[in-house]
């Protein structure tokens, strides 16, 4: 019984490192591809970018001041220059995207 409880306890562990993995490869997937020609590769964008655009870093205090849930809102529906990306992306890459750019604010 115990050798069952084990690989229980295992399959569990390796399923849900999966969906983690998933869920970071989707987010950097699309970051990568909407975000990153402004936000910069790491969260830090270009000078030129951020002064013409007034796009701040990701580990500015104004930038970590914004909850999750404002994030999604600001990425769905835009901001200042930033377009909305509403019908562009599913809630869940733009979810996934907050999600992994919030990573560069640590």
């Amino acid at each position: 019984m115990s050798k069952k409880i084990r690989f229980a306890g295992m399959l569990t562990v390796a399923v849900l490192f999966a969906g983690a993995m998933g869920f970071a490869q989707s987010g950097e997937a699309t970051y990568k591809a909407k975000c990153q020609s402004c936000h910069g590769a790491e969260g830090t964008p270009n000078p030129g970018i951020a002064k013409m655009m007034g796009v701040k870093p990701a580990n500015d205090a104004a930038v970590k001041a914004h909850s999750e849930a404002q994030m999604i809102a600001i990425t769905t529906d835009g901001k200042g220059k930033m377009p909305a990306f509403k019908g562009k992306l599913t809630d869940a890459q733009i979810r996934d995207s907050v999600g992994y750019f919030r990573t560069f604010a640590k």
